[in-house]
C-alpha cells in the first residue's frame, strides 16, 4: 500500500513540473519560420554568396566571430589566416599554396683520427696520425613552394606540385692538409657555396578504391623517401617515381617505388643533375594492428640495388668509384634485400625492430679480389618503457661480418644509402660520424654500419666488411615542455675482423671497438616546431680493436644545429 502511495505521489508532482520545464525550453528555442527565398541570399551571377547582407567571395573567407583567438592573418604570420600557408585558396575553392621557408645552422667541432700524410700543416709533426681537430659549418636556406588541389579535410588531394631549391654554405677548417682535398697545396681550410633542386615532384591522385578514401596516388620527380621505420637501407630524396596507397579503411599501406639515381656534391651532399648509373627498386607493405595486436604496425619489404658501376672522383678530387683499394675496377653489385620491420606497442613495451637478408653477387669485390656471391644479414631491436616523463630504452643491433674475404662468398651486410635513427642516432660518435680507413671509410657518416666502403652517398655497398654487434641504453627525458634531454651509451664490437686484417695486411686484430657516450638537448623556446635548438656532446672511448688499426686517442665531438621555420 505504501509503494502504490509512494508512486502516486510521484507521478502527481511530475505532471505538475513537466508542463512548467517544457514550456521553459520553448521560451529558449528559436522561432521557426518558413524559409523564403529573398534574392540577397541566392548565389550572384559571380558566384559569390551572401551571409546576411555582407558578401563572401567563398566559403573560407568567413570571419570568425571577434574572439580574442581569432586574430586577423598578415602575410608574414604563420599562425593566424594566411593565404601562404594554405589557410584559404590561392586559386578558385580547392587550390591552395603552401610556403615554407627554413634555415638550417650546422656547426660541429670534433676530433677524429687522421693520418698526417707526406705534408704535416706545421713543423716537427713525425707521428703517423696528425692533428684531428675540425671545425665544420654548414648552412642550408630551404624555400619550399607546394600548390595542391582538394578538398583535403575529407580526402586525399587531387593533384600536388612541389619545389625545394637548396642554397648551402659550407666551411671547412683542419690542421692537417690532404684532408679538405687531395693536393696538399689547397691548404687546411675551405669554402664552398652550393645550389641544388633538392625537391622537385609531381603527384596526382588516381582513384579512391572504398568509401573510406582508400586510395592509390602516382608521384614522379626528385622526392623524398624512407624505406622502413628507422632508415636501415635507404633514406633518401632522389629522382625516382612512386606509386602508393592504402586498403581496408587505411589499415594497410603500400609503396612501389622506383630511383634512377642522381650523383650527390661532395661536400654539402646536395643532389646534381648528373645521373649515377645506379637504379634502386622498392616494394613495400604497411600492415596495423598486425597479429590482432593493438598498436603494433608491421611492414614487409623488397629493396634491389643495381649499381652498375663506373669511376668517379669526388670535388675534393678523391676517387670514390671504385674504392681505391687493390686493383680498383668498376664493378657491377646486385643486391637484394628481403626485410621485416615493426614499430608501435605490445602492452606498455614500445617496441621496434628490422630483420634484413642481404642476396645478391659482386662481380668483383675489390677486397676479395674476385667475384662474390652476397649473403648478409642485420638485425635490431629496440624495446623502451615510458614512464611519466622519462623513456627508458634498451637497443641492440647485429650485422653479419665476413669471416673469410676470399673464398667468393661476402657474408658481411652493407645498405643502399641509409640514414640510421638508431641508439643515439645523431647524437652518437660512432654513428654521426665518417672515420677514415686507407682510402675507405671504417664507418660511413649517418651510419653505423662498418661498411668499408669509399663514400656513403658516391660510394659503392661492400659486402666484404668486419660486420658488428651493439649493445646500447638510454633514456628520453622531458625536462620541461620546451627541453628534452637525450641519453645513450653504446658498447661496439666488431662481428670478425678478417677483412680488416687482409685490408691493412695485419693480423691480429681484436674485436672490441669502443664505447660511445652521448648526450643531446633539444630546445624548443615557443613550444613549437618554428625554432629547434639542438646541442650534443659524444665522447668515444676506444677499446683494442680501435687502437689495433687507428688510435688508443679520446675522440669526440660537440654539434649545434638550428633549425628555424616559417
Amino acid at each position: 500500500m505504501r509503494t502504490i502511495s509512494f508512486v502516486l505521489l510521484i507521478l502527481l508532482l511530475t505532471c505538475q513540473v513537466w508542463p512548467h520545464h517544457a514550456s521553459a525550453q520553448v521560451l529558449h528555442r528559436r522561432p521557426v519560420t518558413k524559409m523564403v527565398k529573398h534574392p540577397e541570399t541566392l548565389p550572384s551571377e559571380s558566384g559569390d554568396f551572401h551571409l546576411g547582407s555582407e558578401p563572401i567571395p567563398d566559403r573560407w573567407q568567413i570571419k570568425p566571430p571577434p574572439y580574442s583567438v581569432n586574430q586577423p592573418g598578415h602575410l608574414y604570420d604563420p599562425y593566424n589566416q594566411n593565404i601562404l600557408k594554405g589557410d584559404y585558396p590561392i586559386l578558385g575553392q580547392n587550390t591552395f599554396l603552401i610556403l615554407t621557408g627554413t634555415s638550417e645552422t650546422v656547426i660541429e667541432a670534433k676530433k677524429l683520427p687522421i693520418p698526417s700524410g707526406a705534408s704535416a700543416a706545421g713543423a716537427g709533426r713525425f707521428n703517423f696520425f696528425g692533428n684531428g681537430n675540425l671545425l665544420e659549418v654548414n648552412q642550408r636556406f630551404k624555400p619550399t613552394f607546394q600548390l595542391y588541389h582538394g578538398n583535403t579535410a575529407f580526402k586525399p588531394r587531387d593533384w600536388e606540385l612541389r619545389i625545394t631549391p637548396v642554397f648551402n654554405l659550407n666551411a671547412l677548417n683542419s690542421r692537417q692538409r690532404g684532408v679538405v682535398n687531395v693536393n696538399v697545396q689547397n691548404g687546411t681550410s675551405r669554402f664552398q657555396f652550393d645550389i641544388a633542386l633538392q625537391e622537385a615532384f609531381a603527384e596526382y591522385h588516381l582513384v579512391n578504391v572504398s568509401p573510406y578514401y582508400d586510395f592509390i596516388s602516382i608521384r614522379g620527380g626528385i622526392q623524398p623517401f624512407t624505406s622502413d621505420f628507422r632508415g636501415f637501407i635507404f633514406s633518401d630524396t632522389n629522382l625516382g617515381g612512386r606509386i602508393f596507397g592504402n586498403l581496408s579503411n587505411n589499415r594497410y599501406q603500400w609503396n612501389l617505388a622506383a630511383f634512377d639515381m642522381l650523383e650527390k656534391s661532395t661536400n654539402s651532399e646536395l643532389n646534381t643533375f648528373a645521373r649515377r648509373d645506379q637504379e634502386v627498386l622498392i616494394a613495400n607493405l604497411y600492415a596495423q594492428d598486425f597479429f590482432g595486436l593493438l598498436g603494433w604496425t608491421n611492414q614487409f619489404s623488397v629493396h634491389w640495388n643495381h649499381d652498375q658501376g663506373s669511376t668517379h672522383y669526388d670535388i675534393n678530387g678523391v676517387l670514390t668509384r671504385p674504392a681505391p683499394i687493390g686493383a680498383a675496377v668498376p664493378h657491377r653489385i646486385d643486391a637484394v634485400y628481403l626485410g621485416w620491420t615493426s614499430d608501435g606497442k605490445i602492452g606498455r613495451v614500445n617496441i621496434n625492430h628490422a630483420l634484413y637478408f642481404a642476396l645478391g653477387e659482386d662481380n668483383l669485390n675489390l677486397i676479395a679480389q674476385r667475384r662474390t656471391k652476397i649473403n648478409g644479414t642485420m638485425f635490431a631491436l629496440e624495446l623502451s618503457y615510458d614512464r611519466d616523463w622519462y623513456r627508458l630504452k634498451s637497443s641492440f643491433l647485429y650485422a653479419s661480418g665476413d669471416s673469410k674475404p676470399q673464398n667468393g662468398t661476402a657474408t658481411g651486410f652493407d645498405s643502399i644509402l641509409d640514414l640510421q635513427k638508431f641508439a643515439g642516432s645523431e647524437n652518437s660518435f660512432f654513428n654521426h660520424q665518417a672515420i677514415r680507413l686507407l682510402g675507405v671509410n671504417l664507418v660511413q657518416k649517418n651510419s653505423l654500419l662498418p661498411s668499408l666502403r669509399s663514400s656513403k652517398i658516391e660510394g659503392q655497398s661492400n659486402f666484404v666488411n668486419p660486420g658488428l654487434w651493439l649493445y646500447s641504453v638510454g633514456s628520453d627525458l622531458e625536462l620541461r615542455p620546451d627541453l628534452r634531454a637525450f641519453v645513450n651509451v653504446n658498447y661496439l664490437r666488431f662481428d670478425n675482423t678478417a677483412s680488416l686484417q687482409l685490408l691493412l695486411n695485419q693480423g691480429n686484430i681484436r674485436k672490441d671497438i669502443g664505447v660511445d657516450y652521448s648526450l643531446g638537448l633539444q630546445y624548443r623556446p615557443w613550444l613549437n616546431n618554428n625554432v629547434i635548438v639542438n646541442l650534443s656532446q659524444a665522447v668515444f672511448q676506444p677499446l683494442g680493436g680501435f687502437r689495433d688499426i687507428l688510435t688508443s686517442n679520446v675522440l669526440y665531438s660537440t654539434t649545434m644545429n638550428v633549425v628555424v621555420t616559417f
